[in-house]
């Protein structure tokens, strides 16, 4: 019972000290400045992605942002608001404080079809009936049945695109392993151009439209989100920040 008693109390100890880490380096302070423009009245998401919420969906997921030194943890979270930036953003090249001042200014797929239940939802833009059965399942949500809850509940939201970032999807490895410097390229990757850094997460995320054709307007929306995030965290952008050589996995 007494060890019984002491795993339970070191696992909360570890648990809680992760989330703690968290809210160190992206404090509502650090959020409000990522996402300056997300409450601006020409924005549909307006009220919608809140500070509160982003922490309790970070939560679920102790090893978020929480894996490496300093450095490490800083650069993945500013890869994580810069993919999740670039999927909603409301920015233009003139724009108000510039082009990456508007992230989450949409919570839904802009000109999504009306006969399509699974289109882009949240801050990753959740999309596909596979991805909404399979984030339903790890969360624990009937999300097959009421997707829209994906754009309707802040926290459930947040959890989405968190559980995206966690998880592969083979062949493709996850954010989260590329950011924190744990994937090892196979040969195949290694012969489609696919190096780890930055510039794999895009692959993973949209590589099939944006990567292996050079500068891509939308990849390099993804790098400028990325670069201000580092910049405000004080992290360096490490290497292969672009996909402008990589094949698109299964590509």
């Amino acid at each position: 019972l007494l060890a019984l008693t002491v795993v339970a109390t070191m696992n909360t100890f570890c648990y809680v000290s992760a989330q703690q880490g968290v809210a160190f380096i992206i404090t509502e302070d650090i959020f409000n400045e990522f996402l300056k423009h997300r409450n601006d009245g020409a924005c549909a998401a307006k009220g919608f992605y809140t500070y509160n919420s982003f922490i309790l969906a970070a939560n679920r997921f102790p090893s978020f942002g929480n894996v490496g030194n300093l450095e490490t943890r800083k650069r993945e979270l500013a890869a994580f608001f810069a993919q999740t930036s670039h999927e909603t953003t409301g920015g233009w090249e003139t724009a108000p404080d510039g082009p990456y001042a508007w992230g989450y200014c949409f919570k839904e797929e802009q000109d999504a079809d009306p006969e399509e239940m699974y289109y882009g939802r949240g801050p990753i833009q959740l999309t596909g009936k596979n991805n909404y059965e399979a984030a339903g399942k790890a969360l624990g949500y009937d999300l097959i049945n009421n997707p829209n809850i994906v754009a309707s509940n802040p926290t459930i939201s947040f959890k989405t695109a968190v559980w995206f970032w966690m998880n592969p999807q083979p062949p493709k490895p996850s954010s989260h392993i590329v950011m924190i410097g744990k994937w090892s390229p196979s040969g195949s990757d290694t012969a489609a151009g696919r190096v780890p850094g930055y510039g794999v997460v895009t692959n993973i995320i949209n590589g099939g439209v944006e990567c292996g054709r050079g500068s891509d307007s939308n990849q390099e929306d993804r790098i400028g989100f990325y670069k201000k995030y580092c910049d405000i965290l004080g992290a360096s952008y490490g290497s292969n920040i672009d996909c402008n050589s990589q094949r698109s996995f299964g590509g």
